[in-house]
């Protein structure tokens, strides 16, 4: 399917249901292509998809804290408590 940005507005039921045919969007943009919509990985989980428990952030806070106290520490000196 081609479409436009007036397509992906007005007919996005349209654009999904072609997705869901595991058929991809050409998009254009002044009669140019600027990109192509894929449908998702249909086996549950894309590609590389990572779970958040696996991210190096996540739970990094896990000793009980002062919020304020811990925003501090990571703004400095942008601002100043009131």
């Amino acid at each position: 399917m081609e479409a436009s940005i007036v397509d992906l507005r007005y007919k996005m039921k349209d654009v999904l249901q072609t997705l869901d045919r595991n058929e991809t969007v050409k998009i254009y943009y002044h009669g140019k292509l600027r990109g192509v919509i894929q449908p998702a990985n249909t086996n549950g989980k894309q590609k590389n998809q990572k779970k958040v428990q696996d991210h190096a952030f996540f739970g990094m806070l896990t000793e009980s804290g002062d919020v304020d106290e811990i925003m501090n520490e990571l703004r400095g000196n942008r601002y100043h408590a009131v």
